[in-house]
């Protein structure tokens, strides 16, 4: 399992114009593609499933960060933005790309989890082991 403590960045909606406006959405996207590459981070083209962890929203009291760590993350952005943002940063033909289970979930902080099917079936496997 694969973890880096980057907050994930959806894609935003770019116009032809963005190549030389100083929108700050992109700059930001930008920034983000930016810091994936500098981390070498590397997505297998299938067999992987990739968790976005979201980071909570300071004004949450102590309680609801409690009750929402690590449950499943049901607002904008999308989870398919979020992928799409991961691999442009990552592919220069992200069309090879052919099997990705992707979740977003709440976090203390921000983070990217790849895990290949082989890592979850063999921490499963361990799992029924130690149960036995």
């Amino acid at each position: 399992m694969n973890y880096w403590a980057v907050t994930p960045m959806a894609k935003p909606r770019m116009t032809r114009s963005d190549k030389w406006k100083q929108r700050e959405c992109v700059l930001r996207y930008r920034a983000y593609k930016d810091q994936l590459r500098l981390r070498q981070i590397q997505v297998p083209e299938g067999g992987v499933r990739i968790t976005f962890v979201l980071p909570m929203p300071a004004s949450w009291s102590k309680k609801k960060r409690a009750e929402m760590m690590l449950q499943p993350h049901q607002q904008t952005p999308d989870v398919d933005n979020l992928h799409k943002g991961l691999l442009d940063a990552l592919f220069v033909d992200d069309c090879k790309v052919w099997d990705h289970w992707i979740t977003k979930i709440w976090g203390e902080s921000g983070a990217i989890q790849i895990e290949t099917f082989e890592e979850i079936n063999e921490r499963e496997l361990q799992r029924q082991r130690k149960a036995a």
